[in-house]
């Protein structure tokens, strides 16, 4: 049991309804003679659903056991993603839906963790952030711009990206993968 509604902070799992539910976002609440309140926006890890609840404070919730492991992605098939347990070397796999933006990040033989419930894998997490390579893009043409200007650029994975003009393909970026958005060029 978490003492107080502080404790729900982002990316911490709450079980509700026999449910693990990941905080996306919070934000505390305190109004003149009222109790203080936190209202939080959350994702069921199982199933993907999205709901937002607010949390009264000595309301009493509870915190989900969910464990950590190191993982490995191997591949894709058209429907699902498998990954390999790094300890067992226990192979599992999820749907590409319930995946989601996440299947553009996935890169062969990288190491990621697996959220796991009962035991069991329910989500990946991915690092915060990946090196891609640009397989396809425009050239990029300097005009009269009172700002510096973007172009789409199609990655390894598939994935789109918006980056600068100056990046051409063949150059390896590094991508936020929870905003989606470019961060800078590798050097190779």
């Amino acid at each position: 049991m978490a003492q107080s509604i502080t404790d729900l902070k982002v990316g911490s799992v709450v079980n509700i309804d026999n449910a693990p539910y990941q905080i996306l976002n919070n934000s505390f609440m305190r109004t003149a003679q009222r109790k203080p309140v936190m209202r939080t926006k959350m994702r069921n890890l199982i199933n993907g659903s999205v709901m937002e609840k607010t949390f009264v404070s000595g309301e009493s919730f509870e915190m989900a056991d969910v464990a950590r492991k190191n993982v490995q992605y191997l591949y894709k098939d058209p429907t699902d993603a498998f990954f390999m347990d790094m300890d067992s070397y226990e192979q599992f796999s999820f749907t590409l839906d319930a995946l989601g933006d996440m299947v553009g990040y996935l890169q062969e033989g990288k190491e990621m963790t697996a959220l796991l419930y009962n035991e069991k894998p329910i989500s990946i997490q991915l690092p915060p952030k990946v090196v891609l390579k640009v397989v396809e893009t425009t050239p990029g043409v300097r005009g009269d711009r009172a700002q510096s200007g973007t172009k789409i650029a199609k990655m390894d994975t598939g994935v789109a990206i918006n980056v600068p003009l100056f990046i051409n393909e063949g150059d390896a970026i590094r991508v936020n993968t929870e905003t989606g958005e470019y961060v800078e060029r590798v050097n190779d």
